[in-house]
């Protein structure tokens, strides 16, 4: 990549990155073009050749939040190691970043209103949702779930609960939202059978 590439491909990052803080800050209310390229030091028209709309900015946002939360998704080890690596790096985002669940509840939130915003979210539940179904089927064909469990309905139920729990702000203080996301992690686990067993 040459320099100027660079320089582009940073730029873009910058203008990401402010407007991901800006949302976590002061919600979605708060997201202005003008705000975002004062914080980058670059003005409105700049903004607009990296992204020429809010929708675009906004998308680049929503990747950016799901780059962080695909580092929970992994492709190694057996379903039950996948799914329990999940549901851990959740916790772990949860305590670590919690800026990424604020800009994520914001957007949710937002999405009601904002048909734009729902499909940009909507893409990402159906990609998430899918990846659950084919871990809680592959279970189940071992036989290490309940028979009359539906994989569509645990991967549905999955999403909601964790949205629920952490997508949508709704704790009046973060250690209380914290303990209610891992007392919901931990019970999600079990319901899904992910002990300590090497098994499937």
């Amino acid at each position: 990549m040459s320099a100027g590439a660079r320089r582009r491909e940073g730029r873009r990052e910058a203008l990401v990155a402010a407007a991901y803080a800006r949302i976590a800050e002061h919600g979605f209310e708060g997201l202005r073009t003008r705000d975002v390229a004062d914080d980058v030091g670059v003005n409105v028209a700049t903004l607009h050749y990296y992204y020429p709309t809010k929708e675009a900015l906004i998308r680049g946002v929503v990747g950016h939040a799901m780059k962080r939360f695909l580092t929970t998704l992994s492709g190694e080890g057996t379903p039950a190691e996948q799914l329990r690596h999940h549901l851990r790096g959740v916790r772990r985002l949860a305590a670590d970043e919690p800026e990424l669940f604020a800009v994520m509840g914001e957007l949710a939130l937002r999405s009601a209103r904002d048909p734009a915003i729902a499909a940009i979210l909507g893409d990402t539940d159906t990609a998430w949702a899918a990846w659950l179904r084919g871990l809680v089927g592959r279970r189940a064909e071992r036989g290490c779930l309940d028979a009359g469990l539906d994989p569509d309905d645990v991967a549905a139920l999955v999403v909601a609960a964790l949205k629920g729990a952490c997508m949508v702000p709704a704790a009046p203080s973060r250690p209380e939202r914290l303990e209610r996301l891992d007392r919901a992690l931990r019970q999600l686990e079990r319901w899904l059978g992910l002990g300590s067993s090497p098994e499937a």
